[in-house]
């Protein structure tokens, strides 16, 4: 009888032994999900504030670069130039001469220069080609009977070559010459020079 009590008493204490066990394990389950589910929040959190903070760094770089870079506002107000600058105008005079430009130092320049178009003598209406290789085409235009000389003239200003001097009649006329071989390639001027007018053309002999 005794050793049945005894039995059933630590049979007793052996299941509650074992309640707190299964109870305790519970527990401390509990406790340790928990835990874990502070720290999984506890580092969202500081990957938040990290990211948070880099965004917040990278705005402000950006600002700071925005600004250094911001140009500064050019005025505009530009100086105003004044000058009295006449434009270069070639003089070409309507006398005769040795002077491809037909100024001389201490002449006057005549009258004519202010002729109105009807009252010309002499109107050179084409030159061709031009370059020239061996035969030059000029067409003028004579208002009346005159004679007129044709010349060509190198850049210094010498006659190397007289084309033609003979008196043409009014109207249109197209005179034909053939280049002389001696002529070497490069810039020249025509010259055409009916009475007391002359007129200047550039070519270019190849």
């Amino acid at each position: 009888m005794l050793n049945s009590v005894k039995k059933w008493f630590l049979n007793k204490i052996f299941n509650f032994f074992v309640i707190i066990d299964i109870f305790g394990s519970i527990y401390l389950m509990k406790l340790y999900l928990n835990i874990t589910l502070l720290q999984k929040i506890a580092c969202t959190l500081c990957i938040a504030m990290l990211c948070a903070m880099n965004v917040m760094s990278q705005q402000s770089d950006s600002v700071k670069i925005s600004l250094r870079s911001r140009p500064s506002k050019a005025s505009n107000h530009l100086p105003e130039i004044k000058a009295n600058i006449q434009p270069y105008k070639p003089l070409f005079s309507t006398l005769g001469g040795s002077n491809i430009f037909g100024v001389f130092p201490g002449t006057k320049t005549s009258n004519a220069n202010t002729n109105t178009p009807k009252d010309k003598l002499l109107t050179i209406v084409k030159i061709y080609p031009n370059p020239v290789d061996d035969q030059l085409n000029i067409i003028l235009s004579l208002s009346r009977d005159t004679p007129v000389a044709i010349k060509i003239i190198d850049l210094l200003g010498n006659e190397v070559v007289t084309l033609s001097n003979e008196r043409l009649n009014a109207g249109e006329q197209t005179k034909t010459f053939t280049i002389p071989s001696r002529l070497t390639a490069g810039i020249y001027f025509l010259r055409v020079i009916a009475g007391s007018e002359s007129q200047v053309k550039r070519i270019s002999v190849l």
